[in-house]
């Protein structure tokens, strides 16, 4: 029975830390590794001079900037979006009389983990449940987690290029900064598709050799298509 229940625990899903979620985190973390790579891989070895590296690095700078800023505006707007949704729900189960709507409305409010094994008295109990509780309001900290949240989303962003362009600053010899660079950028992909396997229950390992490679294939597409 205790080795059991030390299987359940070792087993027992990942769970979230911080402001965002950690699917949220790991993709920021990529988006910015994208950018910083679509820029250094662009770089000619045998046409670069110091000038078209301070290029490049501003260029990263000013990119991962803009789009930290784009990110954490989304994040806002979807997380507004994704309460008001909850409080329209809400709204139309305390007021409506078609219980049908109501508890199809509740299911799919619900993850599909969990609401495919509900049964429909369940999600009933569940619909008579929320026409009992009084009229309900975000509250403000709420409000202000989400600014919190997309604050971290921006830096997240921000942050994660710098690794891949710290070499650029250090290292006169091109050749060895970008494979220093791409290696440093092979190695984060791969951390988060560990930290993606590890969150979805999969093997970490594995998660991360795919992580590594499906990243670089985007990046090698994103500077075929022009990035």
């Amino acid at each position: 029975m205790n080795i059991i229940n030390n299987e359940i625990e070792q087993n027992q899903p990942f769970k979230d830390k911080g402001w965002i979620g950690t699917e949220d985190r790991i993709s920021e973390i990529l988006y910015g590794l994208i950018v910083a790579l679509t820029f250094t891989c662009s770089i000619s070895i045998t046409k670069s001079d110091q000038t078209s590296v301070n290029d490049m690095l501003y260029g990263v700078l000013c990119c991962s900037t803009a789009w930290g800023l784009i990110d954490a505006v989304m994040y806002i707007l979807m997380a507004k979006t994704d309460k008001f949704r909850g409080l329209t729900i809400r709204k139309f189960v305390r007021n409506s009389k078609n219980t049908v709507k109501s508890c199809q409305f509740i299911a799919d409010a619900l993850p599909s983990a969990i609401a495919n094994v509900l049964e429909p008295e369940e999600v009933e109990k569940i619909r008579l449940r929320i026409k009992k509780l009084p009229e309900f309001k975000i509250p403000r900290s709420k409000k202000i987690k989400d600014y919190i949240a997309a604050i971290e989303v921006f830096f997240l962003v921000l942050l994660a290029t710098f690794p891949v362009v710290v070499p650029f600053i250090f290292i006169d010899d091109l050749e060895i900064t970008l494979r220093i660079s791409n290696g440093i950028a092979v190695v984060m992909m791969f951390f988060c598709g560990w930290g993606l396997g590890k969150y979805a229950g999969t093997h970490p390992f594995y998660s991360g050799i795919i992580m590594s490679l499906f990243g670089t294939l985007l990046v090698l597409i994103t500077i075929a298509l022009g990035g």
